[in-house]
């Protein structure tokens, strides 16, 4: 049971900084992680321990890429952008998304 709902978490926090990256300009990575806390009513905080391991696993996939540059704060950072092939994943996990969460909701309001 425990490595589904970590394989669940994985894919949605996967889902979750392509979909932070697919409507912005780069990001680095404490960037992703405030805006899904400020997209999320602070309801989803991003600790540094499953936040680097994603941008890596996704940029290994090709989903993402990644180049240094300054921060706001005038500091060495890492920007994280969607590839092309990172932008049809995004449109792919969403569509597979969408479809799991109907088929949840549903389950969930039967009497």
């Amino acid at each position: 049971m425990t490595s589904t709902r970590t394989d669940l978490l994985q894919g949605t926090l996967d889902l979750l900084i392509l979909k932070t990256l697919h409507v912005g300009e780069p990001m680095h990575g404490w960037g992703v992680a405030v805006r899904i806390q400020q997209l999320s009513d602070d309801a989803l905080q991003l600790n540094q321990g499953s936040l680097y391991p994603a941008l890596h696993r996704l940029e290994h996939k090709g989903w993402i890429r990644s180049e240094w540059g300054t921060s706001e704060n005038n500091r060495r950072a890492k920007f994280y952008r969607l590839t092309t092939l990172g932008r049809r994943q995004f449109a792919d996990q969403q569509e597979q998304w969408d479809l799991f969460s109907t088929a949840v909701d549903r389950i969930l309001a039967a009497g």
